[in-house]
């Protein structure tokens, strides 16, 4: 009984964004708190271009951006010292205070870059060639006629052996919890992965809930537990949210944040989530469109950017793309971090790591991607992960997105066998692109290969 609701709901929710036809097919879930809260420092910006390409900037405007560009050219070259320097030289901390001036250019004034883009009716739309929906005769196809190979094992003894969840590190010594100089990442399984860059300490997509779904009596149960609560985080100053679907947006682990954290914590969301956000409580939203960017108050020099990816969002029957989804671009004095969330392959990675690259370590999805032809357009298979770790210009990547709910058809153990593979066909070294183990942390741009266990 349980492997068909799970199969309903998967239907319901994981791919259902052309069934909002029929709005009987999924209720609505009642995941709202009963008052909205005042909300401090919040930011809006709603630009549309109706399914087309935005309006190209006057030729005044041009001029005045080609002026804006030369002078921050000028100075990042310059240097913070006034001194000239190679443009090939690794970024050091003084040099990379210069060059985030580089960063306030608006980006969307640039022709080249992809900008966020709604349809006729207000929904949010891929401007990519690379974006496919599945059509209703694949969909019906993979939920009633594909064979699952995913072959999760029933024995928690052999997933304990393959899989092993381990306690992380501030949970045996929260003493350590407070972070030091280098970049430390630690998987705490699906996407959610905690951050410790220049003096902040980041959570991504949080989930701790036992399940990806409206209710926890039924759809996508973890295989793999959290390898902590909510309770047994150390202290988070920013959460940023890829997009809307139950995986990445849980209403549970959302509000277990809010009641420990209140107001001091800042959540990051792209357009059109900010007032989901506000209605579970949270105080601290900031909403923002691709290429926009704020910070963490009172931490200036860490820039958070909202880029592209290519996905789509959907929480009930009716609001089918209706919030916008995108990736992060974290840009610090010292390091800089990139979160994919979830997405296909796209031209925008390229136009990213152009911008921000090199990033010292990018967290990119391997899981979710067969059978190819329904999964191609909103989920990387591990080959094109590899893509995407080199389009980014990344030192390092970590892979996110499997090993914990069973969200599609592909034997559960393939995805970091085919991302071992994808690297060695490239050329590329086993370390630039690993896998960590459940509550495992490494530490970056330190010490290489410090492993916390």
């Amino acid at each position: 009984m349980e492997a068909l609701l799970c199969r309903s709901v998967r239907l319901l929710l994981a791919c259902s964004c052309k069934f909002s036809k029929y709005p009987g097919l999924l209720k609505k879930a009642s995941l709202l708190g009963s008052k909205s809260p005042q909300v401090s420092l919040i930011r809006r910006r709603n630009s549309r271009c109706c399914g087309v390409p935005m309006e190209k900037p006057s030729s005044s405007g041009r001029a005045a951006l080609e002026e804006r560009k030369s002078l921050v050219e000028d100075e990042v070259i310059r240097g913070a010292e006034g001194g000239e320097v190679d443009p090939q030289t690794p970024r050091k901390s003084s040099s990379s205070r210069s060059s985030r001036k580089s960063f306030r250019l608006d980006y969307r004034l640039e022709e080249e870059v992809t900008k966020s883009c709604r349809d006729k009716h207000g929904r949010w739309i891929n401007p990519w060639p690379t974006w496919r929906f599945p059509s209703y005769s694949m969909l019906l196809r993979f939920f009633l006629l594909d064979k699952n190979h995913s072959n999760v094992p029933t024995s928690k003894e052999v997933l304990d052996s393959e899989l092993p969840v381990m306690e992380p590190y501030f949970v045996q010594n929260p003493d350590l919890s407070d972070s030091g100089p280098g970049l430390r990442v630690t998987w705490l399984g699906h996407a959610t992965v905690l951050v410790e860059m220049d003096g902040l300490n980041i959570l991504t997509d949080p989930i701790f809930s036992q399940r990806a779904s409206p209710f926890q009596f039924m759809g996508p149960k973890r295989y793999r537990g959290p390898p902590c609560t909510v309770e047994q985080l150390p202290r988070i100053d920013a959460v940023v949210i890829s997009h809307s679907h139950f995986d990445h947006l849980d209403a549970g682990s959302v509000a277990s944040l809010n009641a420990r954290f209140g107001g001091e914590l800042r959540w990051f969301v792209p357009l059109g989530l900010m007032d989901w956000l506000v209605k579970m409580g949270c105080e601290n939203v900031m909403e923002l469109d691709w290429w926009e960017e704020n910070c963490v108050p009172g931490h200036d020099e860490v820039t958070f950017v909202c880029t592209p990816s290519q996905h789509w969002s959907k929480r009930t029957a009716l609001d089918d793309n209706k919030s916008l989804w995108g990736s992060w671009s974290i840009l610090g004095p010292d390091h800089r971090f990139f979160f994919a969330g979830d997405t296909g392959y796209c031209a925008s990675f390229q136009e990213i790591g152009r911008r921000f690259g090199p990033f010292d370590l990018a967290a990119i999805p391997i899981g979710a991607y067969l059978p190819r032809d329904v999964m191609q357009g909103q989920h990387v298979d591990p080959e094109e992960a590899v893509l995407i770790h080199q389009d980014l210009q990344a030192k390092q990547s970590v892979a996110i997105h499997w090993g914990t709910f069973a969200l599609a058809y592909e034997y559960y153990m393939e995805p970091p066998v085919r991302l071992r593979e994808a690297l060695e066909q490239k050329g590329l070294k086993p370390d630039s692109f690993f896998t960590l183990h459940h509550g495992e942390s490494r530490l970056i741009a330190s010490r290489e290969g410090d492993v916390f266990e």
